[in-house]
């Protein structure tokens, strides 16, 4: 069970709109090592783990991802509110606002969209932790 506190775990409070770096950190909330693929990625394989301390560890990791996500829409969120339509031309934020407006869409910065083959969940444990550090960018 979750208690969602009704915060974020850091505050977020960007007062200069900007497209272009909302695209780049778009990438991190949709994209193929984001976070909706970090926290499904923990939240699946805890099913399979051998014991209930390595379940509760992805349990714990897979929320936290949850936690980073929202912390990342937000900050795509500041990033694109009250941009004009010149800002948006300009920084070449069109092609996604015609699609979505400002709404925080889970996408990678080259504009491919969020989907379950972003993560992996063999039901081996040692084939998923090596997974969870490879998307995670540790050299083993």
């Amino acid at each position: 069970m979750w208690n969602y506190e009704k915060r974020l775990q850091y505050p977020v409070n960007i007062k200069t709109p900007n497209a272009k770096i909302a695209q780049f950190i778009m990438s991190q909330y949709g994209g193929p090592d984001g976070e909706i693929g970090a926290s499904m990625r923990y939240l699946s394989q805890r099913f399979t783990m051998p014991n209930r301390t390595a379940v509760a560890v992805l349990n714990d990791v897979g929320t936290e991802e949850l936690a980073h996500l929202e912390m990342v829409s937000t900050i795509v969120h500041q990033l694109t509110r009250g941009l004009s339509m010149e800002e948006i031309e300009k920084s070449g934020f069109g092609p996604y606002y015609i699609d979505h407006t400002v709404g925080v869409w889970p996408q990678a910065a080259g504009g491919v969209p969020f989907n379950a083959c972003e993560f992996q969940s063999k039901g081996d444990p040692i084939t998923d932790l090596f997974e969870d550090l490879a998307a995670d960018g540790t050299i083993v």
